[in-house]
């Protein structure tokens, strides 16, 4: 019988032809530490001045961000901060969106902490900043889907992901909320933050509950994670659910709400399995709450809800109106809280919630998406981005990737908000094209587009008021005349892509 020792010769020959080393039996002390005490030693737990310098992070690379706590966000502030104390300069910060919160951002702009720019959306001072001209490159624009198909690509190549959690344990498996006695926050689903958790070079996970291994279920795996890093708080929970996903009380919205929720009954895709999502907005988020009746009466379930998820979807989910739902953004606690304990309430990331070329991308399987707008022009375009003011004022979210893909898209907007058209001759800033919108509901009247003559038939026979758009911009026009024209400047100061990576529009700055 041959022995280890008489075996060693031909495992030498053998390892040789493979280009591999021979095992050396030297002795050798295993860790007896308690597994416990030893995840206290993980060599990813360190502080965020040493993971950035861990990273590898270098003047002129790419730092990314998600966007779930939303107004109560505290991540990108507090690691911008430690960024320019660091004295990193001309760094590219791609954020899923960037909200009134980060107003903080303005200086370091001005120091030349951060010279560029991608995100969805833009709010507040910063947002009015960057309009008048603040940097020197302009940001540049994506939707959620689009966001997510450029990470996937390299298109977007992010060197440093910096995410908040609202649970990891030491290894890095991280998720939105958390199932410790010791937890803080919580914002549901992290769906925008899982593209950059997969692709970047170097993720950080921040969080303010650091909980044992395993940390199950999670929604970022260990596998992507570099370092952890425990911090008092990744965000304010109660803020999430606010400024344009409120839950509306205006008798308007209210109103509009109500007639899209006619066209869904009568538009023939009101039939059991249907799906649907609903933009942010007031009008449009409402929407849902009215169709509940008719399900129930007329005993017609919905096979999924997609997209931000709301309180009013987990009602009608537990109670079996909609038997499942799809959330990237959790867009309040009742949707996180559900996230954490439904197992048929389902996280998805930005791509395989949106993306063009994703072929199990949800949105290629919508039936009906409400969505909101600042202004909706003759042609069907749509506008969410920037104001009548020309100040940039919003975000795109999913608007174009959910209007493309769905089988029928309905736009809900007042005609006048204040006295500011929002049907005009033509919209500001083009980011939902008129091709792919197909219903326009206002308090006056809907207005369907022409290619769509079967929806306009079906509308009809229901009793309701169609209208034209072109009558309906000249009712707006006839109440507050025609509009000055925006002071707009010769500096591009964004520019807008549409999903399929071409670029769209530009938006240039306004001059006081």
């Amino acid at each position: 019988m041959s022995t280890l020792n008489e075996r060693h010769t031909l495992a030498e020959q053998v390892a040789q032809a493979m280009g591999k080393s021979v095992y050396n039996n030297v002795e050798a002390h295993k860790d007896i530490t308690p597994r416990l005490e030893l995840q206290q030693k993980s060599p990813k737990l360190m502080s965020l001045e040493e993971a950035i310098r861990h990273s590898g992070l270098k003047d002129g690379m790419t730092i990314s961000f998600h966007h779930h706590f939303r107004g109560g966000d505290k991540v990108v502030n507090m690691v911008v901060d430690k960024l320019a104390e660091m004295g990193f300069k001309d760094l590219h910060l791609a954020a899923s969106s960037l909200q009134d919160v980060h107003e903080p951002l303005i200086e370091h702009i001005r120091n030349g902490v951060i010279t560029e720019i991608s995100t969805s959306g833009l709010r507040g001072e910063l947002a009015k900043e960057i309009s008048h001209g603040l940097m020197e490159k302009p940001v540049v624009f994506r939707s959620h889907g689009g966001r997510g198909e450029a990470i996937a690509s390299g298109e977007l190549h992010i060197d440093v992901a910096f995410l908040g959690a609202s649970s990891s344990d030491p290894l890095g498996n991280a998720c939105g909320y958390s199932r410790s006695e010791n937890a803080k926050s919580i914002c549901g689903s992290l769906g925008y933050a899982l593209p950059d958790a997969h692709y970047a070079d170097k993720v950080v996970i921040l969080t303010d509950d650091l909980v044992p291994y395993p940390n199950t279920p999670n929604s970022i795996s260990e596998h992507d994670v570099d370092y952890v890093v425990e911090v008092e708080s990744v965000g304010d929970s109660s803020k999430i659910a606010s400024g344009a996903i409120r839950d509306t009380k205006n008798p308007r919205d209210i109103l509009l709400a109500q007639q899209a929720a006619k066209v869904i009954v009568n538009s023939g895709y009101f039939k059991n399995g249907f799906s649907i999502q609903t933009g942010s907005g007031g009008a449009s988020l409402a929407a849902v709450k009215y169709i509940r009746q008719s399900m129930i009466d007329q005993d017609i379930k919905a096979s999924f809800a997609l997209g931000g998820i709301t309180a009013h979807m987990v009602k009608m989910h537990e109670e079996g109106l909609i038997e499942r739902l799809i959330d990237v953004q959790s867009f309040d606690k009742v949707a996180a809280e559900s996230l954490k304990n439904d197992p048929k309430h389902k996280e998805v990331s930005a791509c395989e919630y949106a993306s063009m070329h994703e072929q199990g991308a949800a949105t290629h399987y919508l039936d009906i998406v409400i969505l909101s707008a600042l202004e909706v022009d003759v042609n069907f375009n749509v506008n969410v981005l920037v104001g009548s003011d020309g100040i940039i004022r919003g975000a795109i979210g999913g608007h174009p990737d959910t209007a493309e893909d769905s089988a029928l898209s309905i736009i809900v907007c007042p005609l006048l908000r204040g006295r500011i058209p929002c049907v005009v001759n033509e919209v500001t800033t083009l980011i939902t094209p008129g091709r792919t919108v197909d219903v326009v509901v206002t308090e006056y009247g809907i207005a369907v587009n022409p290619a769509r003559p079967e929806i306009a038939e079906r509308l009809k026979a229901a009793g309701l008021k169609i209208v034209t758009l072109e009558e309906l911009r000249d009712r707006a026009l006839s109440v507050i005349g025609n509009p000055a024209p925006l002071p707009f400047g010769d500096k591009v100061v964004g520019v807008v892509m549409n999903r399929d990576g071409s670029v769209m529009d530009v938006i240039k700055n306004i001059v006081d």
